[in-house]
């Protein structure tokens, strides 16, 4: 074989390496969109800020009763730079370069801290992980709860964030999650 025809095969088998890796995060999209069909909305008025901005990166969301089962619709697959701040009517995670999460405090079902999840493994308690459900369907279909994990920068925040998130909680809903 001479090195031409080697070289092009290798391209080929590249080639078809990243379609089948692109096709394959386009099923996961679609599959996941059922978990999430959409994002909650930011309100106009957040309301009382709790906390300042806290700067860290957005790890992923998966579904609760999975940790690797990683949800990727409405580019909630990639990792980010974050800044996450707590209001009085929920938690916002601004992303950079994704749409920004919002999970209002009626769909907030627990606060907690977690050694990994998918896209993420740091032993201890190095994530700081929100459980939340999505808001249902026009169909009212209830959906499974999510799991939402950030990496804050500062030990400091994510005290202050498991503190604040944590007060939004209906006193009937906590739990550990």
């Amino acid at each position: 074989m001479t090195w031409a025809v080697s070289v092009a095969v290798i391209a080929l088998v590249v080639a078809a390496a990243l379609w089948g890796m692109r096709q394959g995060w386009s099923a996961r999209g679609r599959a996941s969109a059922a978990a999430l069909p959409v994002l909650p909305d930011v309100p106009a008025d957040l309301g009382t800020s709790a906390t300042g901005l806290m700067p860290g990166i957005y790890v992923s969301t998966v579904l609760a009763a999975d940790v690797l089962e990683r949800v990727v619709a409405h580019g909630m697959g990639a990792r980010s730079q974050a800044a996450v701040q707590v209001f009085d009517t929920g938690v916002r995670i601004a992303r950079s370069g994704a749409p920004e999460l919002f999970v209002p405090r009626t769909l907030l079902r627990a606060v907690a801290t977690s050694g990994g999840q998918a896209g993420k493994f740091t032993g201890g308690d190095g994530l700081t992980v929100l459980e939340w459900v999505p808001p249902s369907p026009p169909d009212g279909a209830p959906l499974a709860p999510l799991r939402t994990a950030v990496r804050l920068r500062h030990a400091a925040d994510r005290e202050r964030l498991l503190a604040t998130a944590g007060a939004l909680l209906d006193p009937d809903e906590k739990e550990t999650a």
